[in-house]
């Protein structure tokens, strides 16, 4: 890409805030000061992080006058519960953290989710910051204000809707991705296809083994376009009435397999991406895509490396555990389906029989 700085607004009135992407944007703190109110500050990161970029954080804080500390977390899924986000609290308390003070979250989903909770409940809402440095949060997680922890018995149940005053996502920082995380991060980028905008899908079968190459264009193209669909759905639609649970697609079976198995044992993207081809595969039963569409869809996950068959819970367990999802609505489970490739649909009219055979179908 080029050194322009690419900067989106996410549209909400009094809690509007803009989206800047770019690369090297870690090294000019001028993005993230303009973003801070008082200059006082705790960066939240991981361990996997932490050697990785915090240094660079701070020291352009405190270049700029910024009083900053750190609260470095465990990595993990795993981690993201009530015992580890009281260590966010217990460090708030003990450096005597004030409602002035920003929570700049530096990491990926789990970071940025759980910093967000932190920020929205410490003395009744703080001021927080994204810096998303994993694919899946630069293009899903980081936007929108969806914060949360997980329950045994349920992913994310537990949470607030609380919007960042900035989102800063250094394109530079995936470099240092493992694979494994670069692809799952994928699972989220096609998702924006599938539910809305046919025209980047079909622009991801074009240009996905650039963005599996890490081509800085590509990438930026695949954020900007991937958060431009979640600001205008997010804009819409704040606290998920409506439209923005599309943006659920795969997100339901996903979430089952992710706490059947254990948080951890595949990466959300991972579980996002066979829960979309169970998605899809309903969708065909009922009658709203061919086999053909199912089919291309299945051979983009395939050509980013993602699995296209459900964790072997059957089709009990999966239910078991959907029944626990958000989208439940008078008891019965609502589904984001697609009634074609670009056009998702929120819909309760699958029964129990078809949504068993789509699991099935689908190695479930």
């Amino acid at each position: 890409m080029g050194e322009a700085v690419r900067v989106l607004d996410v549209a909400l009135g009094e809690r509007s805030y803009p989206i800047c992407i770019g690369s090297g944007l870690l090294d000019e703190p001028s993005h993230l000061i303009r973003g801070l109110g008082r200059k006082r500050a705790v960066v939240v990161t991981n361990e996997t992080v932490a050697p990785l970029y915090l240094e660079r954080v701070l020291a352009g804080l405190r270049a700029n006058g910024v009083e900053v500390s750190e609260v470095v977390l465990p990595d993990g899924e795993a981690y993201k519960d009530w015992p580890t986000l009281n260590r966010i609290f217990d460090a708030l308390l003990a450096k005597m953290a004030e409602r002035s003070t920003t929570l700049i979250a530096l990491g990926g989903g789990v970071v940025g989710d759980m910093t967000g909770f932190a920020a929205a409940t410490y003395q009744r809402g703080v001021p927080f910051i994204q810096i998303p440095t994993t694919l899946l949060s630069q293009v899903d997680s980081s936007v929108g204000g969806k914060t949360a922890i997980n329950h045994p018995l349920g992913k994310n149940m537990i949470g607030a809707f609380y919007q960042p005053k900035l989102v800063l996502a250094d394109i530079s920082t995936l470099n240092s991705l493992p694979d494994r995380e670069l692809k799952a991060g994928l699972a989220e980028v096609i998702k924006y296809g599938l539910i809305r905008d046919l025209p980047f899908f079909e622009w991801l079968e074009g240009n996905l083994d650039r963005l599996l190459a890490r081509e800085p264009e590509a990438l930026a193209d695949a954020v900007e376009r991937s958060c431009r669909n979640k600001a205008e759905v997010v804009a819409a639609d704040e606290t998920e009435q409506g439209e923005r649970a599309t943006l659920n697609l795969g997100h339901t079976f996903g979430h089952a397999i992710e706490t059947g198995l254990g948080y951890g044992v595949w990466l959300h993207g991972e579980a996002v991406a066979a829960g979309t081809i169970m998605a899809a595969e309903l969708s065909r039963i009922l009658g709203w895509l061919t086999e053909d569409d199912v089919a291309r869809i299945q051979r983009l996950f395939v050509r980013a490396g993602l699995p296209v068959r459900g964790a072997p819970l059957g089709a009990d367990r999966y239910l078991s555990l959907m029944r626990h999802d958000k989208k439940v609505a008078d008891g019965q489970l609502r589904l984001v389906l697609l009634k074609a490739i670009g056009r998702a649909t929120i819909s309760a009219e699958a029964d129990e029989a078809q949504i068993r055979a789509a699991i099935e179908r689908c190695g479930g």
